[in-house]
């Protein structure tokens, strides 16, 4: 009688073993991964035609749970065409920053830029986004990379008050910008501005050009305030489509997996991907692959 009773234990013990094996839970099982990061997409990539509204509603249809509206847009627009559609402004890109470049020998251009800077940090704070891409400059034959460096700093200093004003940061992008190629030197921008409310914007495409995107991630680590989804071939450029490129996106989401990265998963695909419904929706599903890689 003792022997048949636990040899009923063991199977019903052994069947709910299964069942846990089953669902994932099985001993030794590793938990699944969730992640907190919210689709958006940047305003100034949305391919379809029409209003501010129109967009973003296409934007909503398409499983998009924000947008990046650009700056000097106007505001009253924006506001009502997130309130119609329950979008939330993921981030403001600054619309003057590669016209009125904060490195410029000029100091009219660089007060031009500033301006056009603090005019970003007061559209995302009427908007209710926490962040401003911002690019700090341009190396070129006029400017070296220790004048961008010098100058950008300086303004960006200036503009950090009305940061602190408006409970906005400013998120320093990674570009193509012949400045900034590497992790370290981004630390080093930021330790010379010396303030919380400035951090990084990383973008995981521009990244790719100097080396592996996840390089950046444990370096920049909670610098990182939002991040620019974007894929990028070392054959065929940034036309290609998420997951036909050379971002390896399991170890880049492992990387911030690592530094506690949450919130916001920007795409900056180009236009041409998101020009109908169905292309939007497809950017969308490909956003969530990322997320799930």
């Amino acid at each position: 009688m003792a022997e048949a009773l636990n040899r009923r234990d063991f199977l019903k013990a052994g069947g709910g073993l299964l069942a846990a094996a089953a669902a994932g839970g099985g001993a030794g099982a590793a938990p699944e991964k969730k992640r907190t990061l919210r689709k958006a997409i940047m305003y100034g990539t949305i391919g379809c035609k029409g209003s501010v509204l129109e967009k973003l509603r296409a934007v909503q249809a398409a499983g998009f749970a924000g947008v990046e509206p650009m700056s000097h847009m106007s505001q009253d627009e924006v506001l009502k065409a997130l309130d119609d559609t329950g979008l939330k402004a993921a981030s403001v890109c600054c619309a003057t920053h590669w016209n009125k470049l904060l490195s410029d020998p000029s100091d009219r251009t660089r007060e031009e830029a500033v301006q056009g800077l603090i005019q970003a940090l007061k559209d995302a704070k009427r908007y209710g986004a926490t962040s401003v891409l911002l690019v700090p400059g341009r190396v070129t034959k006029e400017v070296s990379y220790d004048d961008c460096f010098k100058r950008s700093v300086a303004e960006i200093k200036k503009a950090v008050p009305v940061a602190e004003d408006t409970g906005v940061k400013i998120a320093v992008e990674n570009v193509w910008n012949d400045f900034i190629t590497k992790p370290k030197q981004a630390v080093e921008f930021l330790e010379a501005i010396d303030s919380p409310q400035v951090g990084w914007h990383f973008d995981v495409g521009n990244a790719i050009r100097y080396g592996p995107a996840e390089a950046w991630v444990p370096v920049l680590g909670k610098r990182i305030l939002k991040l620019h989804i974007k894929e990028y071939s070392r054959v065929k450029g940034f036309g290609v489509r998420l997951f036909e490129g050379d971002d390896n996106w399991p170890s880049i989401m492992k990387a911030l997996d690592e530094v506690g990265y949450e919130g916001w998963g920007i795409s900056e695909q180009p236009g041409s991907q998101s020009e109908s419904a169905e292309e939007l929706k497809d950017l969308s599903e490909r956003m969530g692959r990322v997320f799930a890689s």
